[in-house]
């Protein structure tokens, strides 16, 4: 039995990983207080709100 190896349309792991890498870029150097101000503007640009909230 052979088998076809289907070409993918989308990779999601691949874009979890160009995602993780981009903001670890952004944040590398930031302090606590400055990580915190990033993820507030984050998540207000996207009107999204944290996890339980």
């Amino acid at each position: 039995m052979e088998t076809t190896k289907k070409e993918k349309q989308f990779d999601a792991v691949n874009m979890m990983r160009d995602i993780r890498d981009k903001i670890s870029s952004e944040t590398q150097h930031m302090t606590f207080d400055e990580l915190k101000a990033y993820i507030k503007r984050k998540l207000d640009e996207n009107k999204s709100k944290l996890v339980g909230q």
